[in-house]
């Protein structure tokens, strides 16, 4: 026999647990995953803190990208309660276990005073730009109005800094700032891809800045023509969410750990030799810093940078785009971040070995007595 709309619902309700506004709280709070499957229109005029926007003319086909994990509590709401429902049911028939209907929808979360917020709003152009970004659970729009907004410095525009630099401006990334008071040269051009032939004997942060342009006029691009140094580093740190260090000279890390340790700025560093490369992110006091993984510089005969030991053009690369991956994901907040690992690649044999690093309690730049004066100082009034 054939079944009306309202027979429908009722079996739908019947077959999902219903939970109030209170306990759609709880949940939320408890680590479940909590989807809006209004439609677009619906979700820009304000939606539930932290939900997940599935809307229910697509639900079915898109909703396993966004909660692979079948067993995962799940609170799903509409405007009243009714698509919600029906998306409850379809759930229960894919197999997810765990799955309960917000009474009343996000009309009675409002009516009931609770916070809602807006979804970050991107320009057509910039949907159609970032469009990959926007389907990935983990970025979406927020994500993106995240990154557009964020601040990343560059410390040299070289191997390491060119395959980085390009990779977040076309990310999205809405500053970047270069630290850099050399010139392009001939023999850059193996590796620092981010400069070209015509750009010969200009600086690099100009050359940089108009890489930059061509594939993202929408980033703001900040030069700084000048080496980084112990009396200008706090300055030109000041300010950013994230650095990526591409610096060649064990004083010029040392002076940037330090620095950052003091201002709590993130450092994704990344150094090559050869056919070798090292990778690590640096998060102040979460992790061991520079000077926890190096406590004094080696000789120089063991070290030798690029212009002596040489370097094979491709190496640099890697690891560059290597250092834009973390720094996209500290920027976010997701995944895993290499804090507290070294990432050793190895291109001869193409492989990849992780080391664990600890940090120095005793560590002059990040130990637990210059942690506990932060913390004190940090208590003091102003």
């Amino acid at each position: 026999m054939p079944k009306t709309y309202s027979q429908l619902l009722r079996e739908a309700r019947a077959e999902t647990r219903e939970v109030s506004n209170d306990e759609a709280q709880a949940l939320a709070d408890a680590g479940a995953l909590v989807i809006d499957v209004r439609e677009s229109d619906e979700w820009a005029e304000g939606h539930l803190p932290g939900a997940i926007h599935v809307p229910r003319s697509n639900f079915e086909s898109r909703i396993e990208m966004f909660a692979p994990e079948r067993d995962r509590p799940v609170v799903l709401y509409c405007a009243g309660g009714t698509r919600s429902a029906f998306a409850a049911q379809q759930l229960g028939a894919m197999g997810y276990t765990d799955v309960v209907n917000m009474v009343g929808g996000f009309q009675q979360w409002k009516t009931d005073g609770r916070p809602w917020t807006k979804p970050a709003r991107l320009s057509a152009e910039q949907r159609q730009r970032y469009s990959r970004h926007l389907l990935i659970p983990e970025v979406g729009i927020e994500g993106q109005a995240r990154l557009l907004a964020s601040k990343v410095l560059f410390i040299g525009a070289g191997g390491l800094g060119s395959p980085a630099l390009l990779y977040l401006a076309a990310a999205g990334v809405g500053t970047l700032g270069i630290v850099d008071f050399d010139v392009v040269d001939l023999s850059n051009l193996q590796r620092q891809i981010v400069h070209t032939t015509d750009r010969l004997g200009q600086k690099k942060t100009e050359s940089a800045a108009a890489a930059i342009r061509a594939i993202n006029p929408e980033i703001r691009v900040v030069a700084h023509d000048e080496m980084l140094a112990d009396d200008n580093v706090e300055r030109l740190i000041a300010g950013y969410d994230v650095i990526v260090d591409g610096t060649d000279t064990f004083e010029t890390r040392y002076t940037l750990n330090d620095a950052a340790v003091r201002a709590g700025i993130p450092v994704v560093h990344a150094s090559v030799f050869r056919f070798e490369g090292q990778l690590t992110a640096f998060v102040p006091f979460e992790g061991p810093c520079y000077r926890c993984l190096y406590p004094t510089p080696p000789p120089p005969e063991l070290a030798p940078g690029c212009s002596v030991a040489g370097v094979l053009g491709v190496v640099p690369g890697t690891l560059g785009i290597l250092q834009a991956t973390e720094a996209i994901k500290l920027l976010l907040g997701i995944g895993e971040p290499l804090v507290g690992r070294l990432l050793i690649y190895d291109a001869l044999d193409g492989t990849f070995t992780e080391l664990k690093l600890r940090r120095d309690p005793a560590c002059p730049a990040c130990g637990d007595g210059v942690r506990a004066a932060a913390v004190v100082t940090s208590a003091v009034p102003a």
